[in-house]
């Protein structure tokens, strides 16, 4: 996306391409990370090698994973972003995607993975791109997603070989078209010169019901799946999360929405109106209703709204990595920029957590894992810290 020589106009152009035929697949996480051993034998529950599972979506599954900040730099490891670097200009996915590179993009720093101690062994079974009916299972209207069984199918087979303790679900955004809403308000700034937040909330408000519906339902199939691989409810632990914004309050942006600097340079081309309804509107609205869900179904719920604040794409308290500012947890924004352009990854990771996004989801599991069976926390970070800063707060 990031620093052509050539004109602003054609340049421009070349973006609005680009944004119009993206699939942004956002909340927007698929086999297994870290799969179960081979030849492992079938354990009954409380027997095997404990494991905490992840399901759902992008936002668990690490996509972005391969980012640690962004930078305008286009060449070799990208001023030191690009994990996938190998040398000179060749880029390998796959160091940081493992197998799933062309598909589910379950990164070696996702959140389950950068969770540490939780239990002997971290499974992620999320898919980027998934909805809810990816994860019922096949015999109750799931559907196979990128090659992969329905995961709550897959589930049985983890929860047969492994004393499952811990379940951390994140579904429900790509079922409210979370990356068609990236793109229309994208697009919004850049060609139609309009705002998107009062079509794009009637959307919302159209779909929401249906979707915590099945969220809901998604709740269920584990529990069933649990059930029959002989698990008491007691016996393990499911926390169903929200989602952090990947942009700032408009207030809070470190580039004037009057010229192109937040699409040509910051990678973040929304209006200050549209940003204060993603930050403030859209994404306590679909936490507080993840919430409901969580507390109907009894599950924890893990409340990540605020978890970047200050160290989304174009936050004042943020910067770009250069030659004379390097990647740091400390410094560097959280999440991926959007790379309309593709000059450096793929469309697709675009407003996803990155490296040090995933580190710090990381701590807000371990923390609310550590905290108890509670009805559910928030996760917050410190200023000026990395992932070690991370906190709990009381929900209200």
């Amino acid at each position: 996306m990031i620093g052509f020589r050539y004109a602003r106009k054609d340049r421009t152009r070349r973006r609005v391409r680009r944004l119009a035929g993206a699939g942004l697949a956002l909340p927007l996480a698929v086999g297994a990370l870290v799969a179960a051993p081979a030849g492992t034998a079938a354990a009954a529950p409380g027997s095997g090698p404990t494991a905490v599972v992840s399901m759902g979506d992008s936002y668990i599954s690490g996509e972005a994973g391969r980012w640690k900040g962004n930078s305008l730099t286009n060449t070799g490891s990208r001023s030191g972003t690009d994990r996938a670097w190998v040398s000179g200009s060749v880029y390998d996915p796959s160091k940081v995607y493992g197998t799933t590179a062309g598909g589910c993009h379950r990164s070696d720093s996702a959140e389950v993975r950068s969770a540490g101690a939780i239990a002997d062994v971290a499974i992620n079974l999320a898919c980027s791109g998934a909805t809810t009916e990816n994860v019922f299972r096949s015999a109750n209207g799931g559907v196979p997603y990128k090659g992969e069984a329905p995961q709550a199918d897959q589930l049985a087979a983890v929860a047969a070989s492994h004393d499952v303790k811990v379940i951390a679900l994140s579904i429900g955004g790509n079922d409210l078209g979370f990356a068609d809403i990236i793109k229309d308000c994208a697009l919004d700034f850049v060609i139609w010169n309009s705002y998107c937040y009062d079509d794009q909330q009637y959307g919302v408000d159209q779909k929401i019901d249906g979707v915590m519906a099945n969220v809901g339902k998604s709740v269920d199939e584990v529990r069933a799946v649990m059930r029959a691989a002989g698990y008491g409810d007691s016996a393990y632990r499911i926390v169903l999360q929200s989602y952090p914004s990947p942009i700032p309050r408009g207030a809070e942006n470190r580039y004037a929405q009057s010229d192109w600097s937040r699409l040509n340079t910051g990678g973040c081309p929304f209006w200050n109106r549209d940003s204060d309804w993603a930050r403030d509107s859209l994404v306590p609205q679909i936490a507080n209703r993840l919430k409901a869900v969580a507390a109907a179904k009894g599950v924890q719920f893990l409340d990540l709204r605020d978890m970047m604040q200050g160290r989304e794409v174009c936050a004042k308290t943020s910067k770009q990595v250069t030659s004379t500012a390097p990647a740091s947890a400390k410094t560097s924004e959280w999440a991926r920029w959007i790379d309309s352009s593709e000059t450096q990854g793929l469309v697709q990771e675009s407003m996803h957590p990155n490296h040090f996004g995933q580190l710090a989801l990381g701590r807000c599991l371990a923390l609310a894992v550590g905290q108890g069976p509670t009805s559910g926390v928030g996760c917050k970070n410190t200023a000026g810290t990395d992932q070690t800063g991370m906190y709990l707060t009381p929900l209200p």
